[in-house]
């Protein structure tokens, strides 16, 4: 049997494991030291232990336990339920004005952690219950906490950015740079969606009640909005802005905002031992899971390219047509299909490796392409059946509320990700302009 025979068998025994429940890091692992001895025999083992060695010393990936630690404690600590509540009375004489202010604390939370876990069972214990009973969609309601869940996805600091530049060779500063400004829109998109449905249909997303609204006044919601606003707000521009600004590595970047997220629930009197504690577990075991998935990956990725994948794999793509551009909307058909039934650092250690060689020797700028992968990622997180803020959101939801009300709610926003990502492809500069400006 020839090796090309064998990475294709590789991969499907890869997924033949996923579907019979094997966890991820396990199926890796399997596929890629039983295939590999197939076709190298002991030589492959030789080579394993300094890729691993690569991947536990890579000082840019140290960032990722760190922002992690910052997202974890803003919400342990509830400084995310008082944003919400706070956002949500200044906003509430709006139609949708309760979703908007979801789609806000959205921003900040991704811009605070990247953590799509968090912010969509923060909002979906914090606002889900409190938006229906005042007369909102269920499908509205529960599409506006997932979507905006996953903005943590392509707002800086997110954890596929800082794994993106590792797998890609690019600069995290620059990827962080360079998808600010496309967050942003996307985010923009579900504002504008949620102001349109206020007008179209407003009886799904009614304003909250007058009477609810002078029960606070203008002084005291002017109080909450400076105390309990203001200070992640500047978190999160002290963090981005000696990033991108050249200031700090994104490593040490990361350690500020470790020790800010401290600082700030010490001064909101909601430290203490306890929640120090469940912090720095959720920390460990989330970072211990990614890096896990990380060491797996490293057999399966030299025995793909060892039994000749990659010739595979760029002998395919040259019978696309439409040159580069055909194979990039490929690319994105294929992540986009993917999204469906993995996650997304299995996509990204899995699939980008096979295609990415393709488009790094074609000359296209590869920040552009790292940000496209990215939005198309965060469709992955809102795509049925195994979309992870739908599971999310399902474990926290209260029980007049379904699947079906999930699943629902959900397709709106997809489409406007998609949107988002056709401005994107359609446009470079949004992705480019601003690295360009810093002279990245």
């Amino acid at each position: 049997m020839g090796n090309e025979m064998l990475a294709l068998l590789m991969i499907a025994g890869f997924f033949v494991l996923i579907v019979t429940g094997i966890p991820v890091a396990i199926s890796l692992a399997v596929s890629g030291f039983v295939f590999g001895y197939l076709g190298f025999g002991i030589g492959l083992f030789n080579l394993v232990p300094a890729r691993i060695y690569g991947v536990v010393t890579n000082y840019t990936l140290l960032a990722l336990p760190l922002f992690i630690f910052m997202g974890v404690m803003l919400e342990k600590s509830k400084l995310a339920e008082d944003l919400l509540d706070t956002i949500g009375f200044a906003m509430g004489g709006l139609r949708g004005g309760m979703a908007l202010a979801i789609v806000l604390v959205g921003v900040l939370m991704g811009a605070s952690s990247g953590i799509v876990g968090a912010t969509v069972v923060t909002a979906g214990l914090i606002a889900l219950r409190p938006i229906i009973a005042r007369g909102y969609d269920h499908g509205v309601a529960c599409g506006v906490i997932c979507a905006s869940g996953t903005l943590g996805q392509i707002i800086p600091p997110s954890l596929v950015l800082i794994l993106l530049a590792d797998i890609m060779g690019e600069s995290v500063g620059t990827l962080f740079a360079a998808a600010l400004i496309p967050g942003l829109l996307l985010s923009g998109l579900f504002v504008a969606y949620i102001l349109l449905l206020g007008i179209i249909a407003p009886s799904r997303v009614p304003a909250i009640p007058l009477a609810e609204r002078q029960a606070v006044s203008r002084v005291e919601l002017w109080g909450r909005l400076m105390r309990v606003v203001m200070p992640p707000l500047a978190l999160v521009f002290a963090v981005l802005g000696s990033i991108i600004g050249g200031v700090a590595a994104p490593t040490e970047a990361a350690s500020m905002g470790a020790l800010g997220s401290v600082l700030l629930a010490l001064f909101a009197r909601r430290l203490n031992f306890e929640i120090l504690r469940d912090v720095a577990r959720s920390t460990l075991s989330t970072s211990a899971m990614v890096f896990f998935i990380l060491i797996c990956a490293q057999p399966f990725g030299l025995a793909f390219r060892g039994l000749g994948g990659e010739h595979l794999v760029q002998d395919a793509f040259q019978q696309i047509p439409g040159g580069i551009d055909g194979q990039l909307l490929f690319l994105m058909a294929l992540l986009f299909v993917l999204g469906f039934f993995l996650e997304w650092i299995e996509i990204s250690y899995i699939a980008l490796p096979l295609f990415l060689p393709i488009f790094a020797s074609s000359g296209i700028d590869m920040v552009w392409v790292a940000i496209l992968v990215a939005m198309n990622l965060q469709t992955s997180f809102l795509t049925p059946p195994f979309g992870w803020a739908l599971f999310f959101l399902k474990g926290v939801a209260p029980p007049e509320v379904t699947t079906g009300d999930i699943y629902r709610g959900v397709l709106p926003f997809i489409a406007i990700q998609i949107v988002g990502l056709g401005l994107l492809f359609a446009f470079p500069e949004i992705a480019t302009w601003l690295p360009e400006l810093i002279g990245w």
